[in-house]
């Protein structure tokens, strides 16, 4: 299932390479605030720190909008750019309180390693520990976060709750997502962030989403079935038909495959 997942993301991608074009250069330009006019103000911190803050905060607006037009991109339905106008008003104001619980949860895991460091002590140490694997665990959660608000809740309580849910339940496709996201973030600093940049990695998640949901779709239809042994092979036939059988080089030189 778990390579199923990537290269169902990757060719998702590689389909709709132009519409992510359009929406990561929109994301480059609102990344732009926050990493260039703070410096800009400088000499007054207040107001530096505040653009900062908000700047970061349009960035979770406006990618949650966008998680909810990639999401129809994963159910093969076409899409049009203005469509995320409506996902924006949909989504907004959870996209916001996202971006202030993460603000505030790094700014205090921040705030909780200067001070067990400055300890200097086993307690101290016992501490950033505890504090490193708290930060782990929500931070490979939080990819789940989109992904549950646009295909199972709109109630944010339940959407953390269910995010949770996903997470322990699926601990080895979070973490492979999550090295999947370190690896498109990587690639994409190497490109600018051009490509395959925050599109693709909200293709990526998505993408795990639809898949585990056909697991628990599954499990309701067979409620007395092995959790531990899901029939992948006959739950994604379907999906492996869509995506069809291509290689990168078929797909870039077609003479040659």
């Amino acid at each position: 299932m778990i390579l199923f997942m990537f290269k169902k993301a990757f060719w998702d991608a590689w389909d709709n390479m132009g519409r992510l074009l359009l929406l990561n250069f929109v994301w480059l330009l609102l990344a732009a605030i926050p990493v260039f006019v703070p410096r800009a103000l400088a000499s007054i911190p207040v107001l530096s720190i505040s653009l900062l803050v908000v700047s970061v905060l349009l960035i979770f607006v406006y990618t949650g909008a966008v998680s909810a037009y990639v999401r129809d991109i994963i159910h093969y339905n076409s899409p049009d750019l203005k469509d995320i106008i409506g996902h924006l008003k949909g989504s907004w104001k959870k996209s916001l309180v996202l971006g202030v619980a993460v603000i505030f949860f790094y700014f205090v895991c921040a705030t909780g390693f200067q001070f067990y460091s400055a300890m200097g002590n086993a307690v101290g140490l016992i501490g950033m520990a505890f504090l490193f694997w708290i930060c782990v665990i929500v931070s490979i959660t939080l990819v789940f976060f989109f992904p549950v608000m646009n295909n199972l809740d709109k109630d944010l309580k339940k959407i953390v709750k269910k995010s949770f849910i996903l997470f322990f339940d699926n601990t080895g496709a979070a973490i492979a997502m999550s090295l999947g996201i370190l690896v498109n973030a990587v690639i994409s600093l190497a490109l600018a962030f051009i490509l395959p940049g925050i599109g693709g990695i909200l293709v990526l998640q998505e993408s795990g989403m639809k898949l585990l949901l056909m697991k628990y779709d599954y499990l309701e239809e067979n409620p007395d079935a092995d959790r531990k042994k899901i029939p992948w092979n006959a739950l994604i036939r379907d999906e492996r038909e869509k995506v069809g059988k291509r290689t990168l080089k078929g797909t870039i030189f077609p003479w040659k495959d």
